[in-house]
C-alpha cells in the first residue's frame, strides 16, 4: 500500500466518523460550541478530551487501601516476640554518686537536736544540717502542749478543711500568724511545699503573666508550671533586668485584653541563700501595676528585729505584699505552711487552692506546736541575737579557707557554700557533686553533719539555677565553741578533700 492509498483510507474514515457523528442528536450543537470556544483549535480540543477521559478512568477505577495488612501470627510466634521484648525501666539505674550517698545516708536515732546519735554506727555528731534554728524541738513547753492536744484532738483531722477537717486550733493558729506578721488574714496548709505551688495557680491562670526570679525554688517552679500562665524570667536579684522585663511586657500587652500580672520572688533564696531587694521590687510592682507573691519559707522567723521576716528587715509595709507565703516546718519546727493576705485573698484560697481543698487538714498537734513556737520566738528576742552571733562565728571560720565561696547573706543562718571556680578549674574537677559529697563524708568523719544541696534531676535545666553547694545551719542549741569547732572541721575537710586532687 502506497502513501496515496493510505491517505484515501484515512480521509474516508474521517468522513465516515463525521457522517455518523452528525446523525447523533445534538452533535451540531457540540461542534458549534467547540468551534466558537476554541477558534477551531483541534490540538486544544484533543488535550482536553484526553484529560476528560483520564478523569473518567480515575473515577471508575477500583478502589484499594494504602494501609498495610496485619500480619497473622501464630500463638508460638506471639509467645516468642513477647519473650524477646524488654520493657523500658520506669526508673533509671542509680548513678555511682547516688549509690555512694545511699550507702552512707545517716539515720538519726531520737530527736534531731543540736547533737544527734546515728543509728548507722552509734556515733554522736554535731547536727548542722537541720532547720532547728531555735532548738524548739527540745522545748518542754511545746512538748507538753503537743501531748495535751494529742490527747484531746487525736492524731489527725482525717478530712479536708472544707469537709469537717477544720478545728478551732487551726483558726487560732491562723489568727496568731496574721497578727504576728501584720496581715488582715491567714490560711494554714497541711504541707509547706504544696503551699506556694497551690497558691500561684489559685490566682494566676492561662493567659495571665508572671514575672519570676530565675533562682526561684522548686516549689515555686511547680506552681508556675501548674498555673499554665505566661512566665517571664528576670536575672537573679537584678533589679535593672526586672524593670527591663516589666517594660517589655507592658509594651507587648498594649491594645490587648487586660490580664492579671504577678511578680514572684523569695525572701531568702533557697538555691543561693542571698536576699531579695524588696523595696525596689515593691516600687517596680506599684509602677507597672503588678501584684507581689513573696515566699518567705527561709526568712520567716529569722530576719528582722523580731523575726517578722523580710518586710521588717527592709522596713517595708506588709500591705505592699499581696500574698506572703511561709513555712511552719522550718523555723517553727512543726509542719505545714501558711499564706497571709487580705481577707478576700485568704477566703478565695479556701475554695480554689487545690492543696487546701483536697488535702487533709494539718494535725491539731502540729498547728498548736507552731502557734506556741511563734509565741516563744516573739517573747525571746535574745534567741535571735544569739543565732546571728553563731552565724557570724561560723562564717568567720569558713571565711578563713582559701577554697570556700559563700553565696548566702550574712544574716542567713542557713549558710550555703561552694568551692571557688578558680580552684575547680585549677584542679580539673569534672564532677563537682561528687567532690561535695566527699566533703560531706569527710565532715561526718570529723563529727559534724552537714548536707549537700541537691537538685531534681528530671526538672528543666533552665530551672536548675546556680552551682553546686553545701548547706550548714546553726542553732541556739549549739554553744559558741561548738560552732567554732564545727566551722574548723568543715574548713579542714574541704582542704583535705581538695588536697587529694592533683593540680
Amino acid at each position: 500500500m502506497d502513501l496515496h492509498e493510505a491517505m484515501d483510507i484515512i480521509n474516508h474514515t474521517i468522513q465516515d466518523v463525521s457522517f455518523h457523528f452528525r446523525r447523533v442528536p445534538g452533535s451540531s450543537i457540540i461542534l458549534r460550541y467547540v468551534k466558537n470556544s476554541y477558534q477551531n483549535d483541534p490540538v486544544r480540543s484533543v488535550v482536553e478530551l484526553c484529560l476528560f477521559l483520564f478523569a473518567v478512568r480515575y473515577l471508575l477505577a477500583p478502589r484499594y487501601s494504602t494501609k498495610q495488612k496485619a500480619v497473622d501470627l501464630t500463638e508460638h510466634e506471639i509467645d516468642e516476640l513477647v519473650e524477646d521484648w524488654t520493657p523500658e525501666p520506669l526508673v533509671a539505674a542509680p548513678t555511682e554518686l547516688e549509690t555512694f550517698e545511699e550507702e552512707r545516708r545517716p539515720v538519726i536515732s531520737g530527736a534531731a537536736g543540736p547533737k544527734v546519735k546515728l543509728a548507722n554506727n552509734g556515733r554522736t555528731v554535731t547536727n548542722m544540717a537541720s532547720f532547728n534554728y531555735f532548738n524548739l524541738i527540745s522545748n518542754d513547753l511545746i512538748k507538753e502542749r503537743a501531748v495535751q492536744i494529742l490527747r484531746s484532738y487525736g492524731v489527725g483531722a482525717c478530712g479536708p478543711p472544707n469537709f469537717y477537717g477544720t478545728q478551732d486550733v487551726h483558726l487560732d493558729t491562723e489568727r496568731e500568724i496574721a497578727r504576728f506578721l501584720g496581715f488582715p488574714a491567714c490560711i494554714v496548709y497541711a504541707q509547706a511545699f504544696s503551699t506556694i505551688s497551690s497558691v500561684i495557680p489559685a490566682f494566676s491562670k492561662r493567659g495571665d503573666i508572671i514575672v519570676a526570679d530565675r533562682a526561684a525554688n522548686f516549689a515555686i517552679q511547680k506552681g508556675l508550671q501548674i498555673s499554665r500562665s505566661t512566665v517571664k524570667w528576670y536575672n537573679h536579684n537584678d533589679m535593672a533586668d526586672l524593670e527591663r522585663v516589666l517594660k517589655e511586657v507592658d509594651k507587648e500587652q498594649r491594645r490587648k485584653p487586660l490580664t492579671r500580672r504577678f511578680i514572684v520572688t523569695e525572701g531568702l533564696f533557697e538555691t543561693t541563700g542571698d536576699m531579695a531587694d524588696l523595696p525596689t521590687i515593691v516600687a517596680l510592682k506599684n509602677k507597672y501595676k503588678y501584684r507581689l507573691i513573696l515566699d518567705e519559707t527561709h526568712s520567716f522567723g529569722l530576719l528582722g528585729r523580731t523575726g517578722r521576716g523580710l518586710t521588717e528587715h527592709q522596713n517595708v509595709d506588709p500591705s505592699n505584699v499581696e500574698m506572703l507565703i511561709g513555712s511552719m516546718a522550718h523555723t517553727l519546727c512543726a509542719g505545714g505552711g501558711f499564706c497571709c493576705g487580705t481577707l478576700e485573698v485568704v477566703e478565695h484560697q479556701r475554695i480554689s487552692s487545690s492543696a487546701y481543698v483536697f488535702s487533709a487538714a494539718i494535725p491539731a498537734m502540729l498547728s498548736v506546736a507552731a502557734a506556741e513556737a511563734l509565741k516563744i520566738i516573739e517573747g525571746n528576742p535574745d534567741m535571735l541575737a544569739m543565732l546571728r552571733e553563731h552565724t557570724m562565728v561560723l562564717r568567720a571560720q569558713l571565711g578563713r579557707s582559701e577554697y570556700i565561696h559563700m553565696s548566702s547573706s550574712p544574716e542567713n543562718p542557713r549558710v550555703l557554700f561552694g568551692i571557688k571556680r578558680d580552684v575547680i578549674d585549677d584542679r580539673c574537677v569534672k564532677d563537682e557533686e561528687r567532690l561535695l559529697a566527699d566533703i560531706v563524708e569527710e565532715c561526718m568523719a570529723g563529727g559534724v553533719m552537714i548536707s549537700r544541696v541537691k537538685k531534681v534531676n528530671d526538672s528543666s535545666k533552665a530551672w536548675q539555677y546556680g552551682g553546686e553547694m553545701c548547706m550548714v545551719t546553726v542553732s541556739v542549741g549549739h554553744t559558741r565553741k561548738e560552732v567554732e569547732a564545727a566551722g574548723s572541721v568543715i574548713r579542714k575537710a574541704v582542704g583535705k578533700v581538695l588536697g587529694r586532687l592533683k593540680k
